[in-house]
């Protein structure tokens, strides 16, 4: 059965896009103060440029210890003249432009930041070999307003879509994890009470916004780690937030860069070129260890397909497939089944142009998933076969 052309504009709540392909959020490794930089702008221009309707700019936080790392902009004043630079020019080349917001929790280097990391529960960090606490009250209503705040500021810097991090082991899909979350208090327990705090925090963001700007999250559909969030507890919360009714879509991922990121990548494992872009002592650590830590699952077109019908089987509300899309007939069987759009990342980092040759040409992706681009993000995101 035939489903809407994915080339032809489409709604997002309240953004006409021009066409239902997003560039997904990747960490661009563009922002060396904590600012936007000519290079993140050539990085999202080009991939605007190249067809896409809306390009996700990653990774926002919403304060200072809320990032992965001291280079990663936090959503501040002195950051917004750079972010409207950086929305005129998406929008100049035809498309809309969203801003991924989170708060890196428990995958925040607290070395790096100056500030502990926090998560859902007291853990020891593999990034900065100290100690992460677990969130207090008075953090978690700090926390929700900080969000409210980074959301405005967002909208006011000409944003189209905000996409709250829901997923991959940061803070608020730590609370979602019965891995992560090991709280006695009304935070912790069964999914309802870990649900909460990430609950609170999407309610903020959309009273924040209203319904000027399109609102989405990224949730993972399952962490693929043993007692993590599996996929029956992530359908029965995506249920929590239709009924919400705060969100405009929904993205569906995987894995946890915490405890099992190539559950989301899938295809090779670059641990020596991770391990050369690494501080010592973590550098040492990955060496040892990271065969263990990044684990190799096989790359197969649309890989997170199956498990996503099964969300697509139980909800009304728009979803977002992301996962291996690479190919033109793949745009077009996710019409077919229902997904209003499609998400890609690595195909365009090899090709910023290829969704103008899959419209026009119907050509075919040409990334080979090495996923050596992975370690670029310490040194600018690159594909380092278009260096060859």
């Amino acid at each position: 059965m035939a489903g809407p052309d994915v080339f032809a504009p489409a709604r997002l709540g309240p953004v006409m896009l021009r066409n239902r392909i997003v560039k997904a959020a990747t960490f661009e490794g563009a922002t060396p103060d904590a600012l936007v930089s000519g290079r993140l702008i050539a990085f999202h221009r080009a991939v605007a440029e190249g067809g896409v309707g809306l390009s996700t700019v990653a990774y926002l936080a919403v304060s200072p210890e809320g990032r992965t790392h001291k280079e990663q902009i936090y959503l501040r004043p002195q950051a917004l003249p750079g972010l409207q630079r950086l929305t005129d020019a998406v929008h100049q080349a035809g498309a809309a432009i969203a801003a991924q917001i989170g708060h890196a929790g428990p995958v925040a280097n607290g070395r790096s930041n100056g500030s502990r990391a926090i998560a859902a529960s007291a853990m020891p960090s593999p990034l900065s070999l100290q100690m992460i606490r677990a969130a207090t009250v008075s953090d978690l209503a700090r926390i929700r307003q900080a969000y409210a705040g980074g959301a405005r500021l967002a909208m006011g810097a000409g944003f189209d879509v905000l996409e709250i991090h829901l997923g991959h082991g940061y803070l608020l899909s730590s609370f979602l994890s019965p891995n992560l979350n090991r709280r006695n208090d009304s935070y912790g327990g069964p999914l309802r009470a870990r649900a909460a705090f990430p609950r609170d925090v999407v309610r903020a963001v959309r009273e924040a916004v209203g319904g000027s700007v399109a609102v989405t999250a990224k949730v993972s559909m399952a962490e693929g780690t043993r007692k993590g969030f599996a996929i029956n507890e992530s359908i029965e919360f995506a249920g929590i937030l239709e009924a919400d009714g705060q969100l405009d879509a929904l993205q569906l991922s995987a894995g946890s860069s915490l405890t099992n990121p190539m559950f989301l990548f899938r295809g090779d494992v670059p641990v020596r070129e991770f391990a050369d872009a690494l501080p010592l002592p973590v550098r040492w650590g990955m060496r040892l260890f990271g065969g263990r830590f990044l684990r190799q699952y096989p790359f197969e077109e649309a890989f997170l397909l199956p498990m996503a019908r099964r969300f697509r089987a139980e909800l009304a509300m728009p979803l977002i497939l992301l996962g291996g899309i690479n190919r033109r007939a793949t745009l077009d069987l996710a019409m077919a089944e229902g997904f209003e759009f499609v998400a890609m990342a690595r195909a365009l980092l090899r090709e910023p142009d290829l969704v103008n040759r899959m419209r026009t040409e119907s050509a075919d992706g040409v990334c080979i998933h090495c996923n050596r681009c992975m370690p670029t993000i310490y040194s600018g995101t690159r594909c380092v076969e278009l260096a060859r």
